[in-house]
């Protein structure tokens, strides 16, 4: 038997597609290259952005005559397109059901349990077994010590995503990430030091803790836990050599998160911090909480606290209201920041969120692409710039793979760097003296 797992949008995505095919994989399954050879095929869903939503549509439509010649293949759909079952977004799914008759069984984020249920339920597997494998991924709240990677990435996946805050109640008035998982909820930290170690103990070499605010982890937990303890403990986990963590939020940025990621060896000097507009009535309209002026002090907090830090950001263009002055604000905030990344994103009406009930999508499409484009052109300039720098330098990079001949990883600021070598560098620690420089990759040779 074979399974199939197509998974679009975030890393929380990534994560809880991978923890699927754990599952499955304690139930016998085996990795299908496509869903035409799957007994059992998924599609992980993302409705943050218009563009998202009409990908996994546009896949589901097309595995409806796969489905129509193989009756007997299962088909699931999971992630945000599906969204949570809380009091918060509360999600009929018969719309859903009605709409896509040809899905056998629909699956909240990180609830791969329905799927495992069905399983059982049609004799598919044995169901005590497909009771362990539910209890082993239940929605990211079980001791994960025993945590299987599936069988084809054990001691070959160098960096692995850990989900630690998960959902989100903040209310930004663009996002509808509160509708599709829920309120925000951290998990214990002994979980994630299981899981941590336990991945660790697979061979991966870096893991990146994730929450839509992550630096909020722990806040709603007793205790006083805070992402700064947190990575304490991570740190001293052997084998682990790199840990880093996204997204954050400017409100919750706080010094002690500062000193240990200056103070830790292990924690990489990255840090993702999205802005998401440059002017302050675009800010209030999005609820945000802060002022650019709140924006560039913490910035600068960040660059005295930690050295070498490197920053990356997001940022909306076209948000309703945004007027050309305003655009300006955001750009110019921009120039004068000079991050290390952007993630230029125009804006797309989400259902249900405040921003889609209150404000007219008032910006015309080519308006927002013209805004997206200079944007990215200024970003690429800046990045250029800021990684001719490492010309003639030696930098440290954790090989994650091959690419055709050459081997790729990431520097601790998070920068890509490709070289050659015969040597097998995965999962290793390479020093690469570089020798040439562009806006998104750096190219050298191993020491």
């Amino acid at each position: 038997m074979k399974y199939y797992v197509w998974t679009i949008g975030c890393q929380m995505n990534e994560a809880d597609s991978r923890r699927l095919a754990s599952a499955l994989e304690r139930l016998g399954y085996a990795p299908a290259d496509r869903a035409e050879e799957a007994d059992v095929v998924v599609l992980n869903t993302c409705v943050v952005r218009q563009s998202a939503e009409d990908k996994a549509v546009g896949r589901l439509g097309a595995l409806k005559s796969l489905k129509e010649r193989r009756p007997e293949m299962v088909l699931g759909l999971m992630g945000c397109l599906v969204g949570v079952r809380t009091p918060v977004g509360v999600r009929d799914p018969a719309p859903l059901q009605k709409r896509f008759p040809w899905v056998d069984v629909l699956m909240p984020p990180s609830e791969p349990e329905p799927l495992l249920a069905l399983l059982a339920e049609r004799g598919l597997v044995d169901e005590a077994r497909a009771l362990e494998a539910e209890a082993a991924v239940r929605r990211y709240h079980l001791p994960d010590g025993d945590l299987l990677l599936p069988a084809h990435e054990q001691n070959t996946l160098v960096s692995a995503y850990i989900p630690i805050v998960l959902g989100c109640s903040t209310g930004c008035t663009y996002c509808v990430i509160p509708y599709r998982r829920g309120p925000e909820r951290s998990r214990l930290a002994d979980e994630i030091v299981a899981e941590a170690q336990a991945l660790a103990a697979q061979g991966v070499k870096e893991i990146t803790l994730l929450g839509q605010i992550v630096d909020r982890y722990g806040l709603d937990l007793p205790g006083g836990l805070t992402l700064a303890v947190l990575l304490r403990r991570l740190h001293e986990i052997e084998g682990l050599e790199r840990v880093r963590f996204l997204t954050s939020h400017p409100a919750w940025m706080t010094d002690e998160l500062l000193d240990a990621v200056a103070e830790l060896p292990k924690v990489c000097e990255h840090i993702e911090v999205p802005v998401q507009a440059g002017d302050d009535e675009v800010l209030a309209r999005m609820q945000r909480g802060y002022t650019a002026g709140d924006y560039r002090r913490l910035v600068a907090r960040i660059r005295e606290r930690i050295p070498n830090v490197s920053i990356a950001t997001d940022v909306i263009v076209g948000f309703p209201g945004e007027t050309a002055e305003q655009f300006q604000r955001t750009y110019d905030l921009l120039a004068e920041l000079r991050v290390d990344k952007a993630h230029i994103a125009r804006y797309s009406p989400r259902p249900q969120t405040l921003a889609a009930r209150k404000y007219p999508d008032d910006v015309p499409p080519e308006e927002k692409e013209r805004r997206r484009k200079a944007l990215d052109d200024l970003q690429s300039q800046i990045v250029g710039e800021i990684n001719a720098r490492l010309l003639g330098q030696t930098v440290e990079v954790l090989v994650e793979g091959k690419k055709k001949e050459r081997w790729w990883g990431r520097t601790r600021t998070d920068r890509l760097v490709f070289f050659e070598s015969d040597a097998d560098w995965r999962g290793r620690l390479a020093q690469v003296h570089i020798t040439w420089a562009g806006p998104w990759s750096l190219i050298g040779e191993v020491g």
